[in-house]
């Protein structure tokens, strides 16, 4: 019989997740670890760790988690670690990092575990469309994918067509996979144009169309440049995220990796945000965008239709002259009071807090699946 007053409370959640896209410049990937790292550390019953899988760098992960949490390394090089779990489950990832109850991929890799619910976040399928755009050091990163899946007890996803995506493609049961929609953070809702002297550190124009996101073929920057070049009479292009060279040609501005703060005046300050991607599994600058009363032309896919909620002009990936036509549209037509205030509602219905939420229970629905498969091993 218990005592008068004692709580009931079960003990804290201990969870061990992959922080290696804390590393670098972040780009989607990171930017979801960073903020749902913040959250999990600042829920009463989880205990959130981190892990870098990388030989030199881990412990720069002490410098970039929330305060108090704590970073553990495997040192150990990545590819020889991927080379490993491709073969089976060794090294699990506790004999460095401790005893977990849930260890979550944040990645699309799966580490290996000894007991541990394993959970896998699957950012988009672009692997598997365009596996020829991969580095040489990913080359296996398909085949390490469909493994982590299938060692997984839970498989989240940032929006329903990802998730539908790989039920059929991945072969992944429905009732295995989560949806946890990424989430915009409360700044973007205060964000202002850039200062004169933030504007004149980056070279922007007084006007200026806006593209965010690392270089890369899925991005399909050749079709949005081909349309602004056809069109002489649009405000100039500027490309914000890793990977894009700083410098001026034919109207078009690279300025490279922004910090947080200078990113959300720069996107506030644009005419128009244009997304031009091949490939999205949740597209986080649409809602920022929306967010920051920044009218917003994509490309049409799945993704992009469920993240945008009616809220953006949806071109057809690579129709030039859509594209064209679209961001002039988008230019001259203002967006009224009502309408923004709608969009930034429906930007407010995406937080991060709500996508930490909906983590842990996918990390509680893991365990109950392992622990269901532990006893029935164990009948066996």
């Amino acid at each position: 019989m218990s005592r008068p007053g004692r709580s009931h409370r079960r003990p804290a959640l201990r969870v061990l997740l992959d922080g290696t896209p804390l590393l670098g410049a972040r780009t989607g990937v990171g930017r979801y670890t960073a903020a749902l790292t913040e959250e999990l550390a600042s829920l009463s019953d989880v205990d959130m760790r981190a892990v870098a899988f990388t030989l030199r760098g881990w412990r720069r992960l002490r410098t970039v988690l929330p305060h108090g949490s704590q970073a553990r390394g495997m040192p150990v090089p990545a590819r020889l670690l991927r080379a490993c779990w491709l073969r089976g489950p060794f090294p699990p990832v506790e004999l460095f990092a401790g005893f977990t109850d849930v260890v979550h991929g944040t990645n699309f890799v799966l580490p290996a575990a000894a007991r541990a619910a394993g959970v896998v976040t699957i950012h988009d399928l672009a692997f598997l469309d365009a596996p020829d755009d991969l580095p040489p050091s990913d080359a296996r990163l398909p085949e390490l994918v469909r493994l982590s899946v299938r060692r997984a007890a839970v498989v989240c996803t940032p929006t329903r067509a990802v998730a539908d995506t790989v039920a059929e493609r991945l072969d992944v049961p429905a009732d295995k996979i989560v949806v946890t929609p990424l989430g915009v953070d409360p700044a973007w809702f205060t964000a202002r144009p850039p200062s004169e002297a933030l504007a004149k550190r980056v070279g922007l124009p007084a006007e200026y169309l806006l593209f965010v996101g690392a270089a890369g073929p899925r991005k399909a920057l050749d079709w949005l440049l081909k349309a602004h070049e056809a069109r002489p009479d649009l405000p100039p292009l500027v490309l914000v995220g890793p990977g894009h060279a700083g410098g001026t040609r034919d109207r078009v501005r690279a300025v490279g990796y922004l910090s947080d703060v200078d990113l959300r005046s720069v996107v506030a300050g644009a005419s128009a945000l244009v997304l031009p991607s091949r490939d999205e599994g949740f597209g986080l600058p649409v809602l920022e965008a929306l967010a920051s009363d920044v009218p917003v032309v994509c490309t049409d896919l799945p993704a992009l239709r469920e993240v945008a909620g009616g809220h953006a002009s949806l071109v057809p990936f690579g129709d030039s002259e859509a594209m064209g036509a679209a961001i002039t549209a988008a230019l001259e037509q203002p967006l009224t009071l009502s309408a923004l205030a709608t969009r930034r509602a429906h930007a407010g219905g995406f937080t991060w807090h709500r996508c930490a939420e909906l983590t842990v229970a996918a990390y509680r629905r893991a365990i109950d699946a392992s622990s269901r498969r532990g006893r029935t091993d164990s009948g066996r």
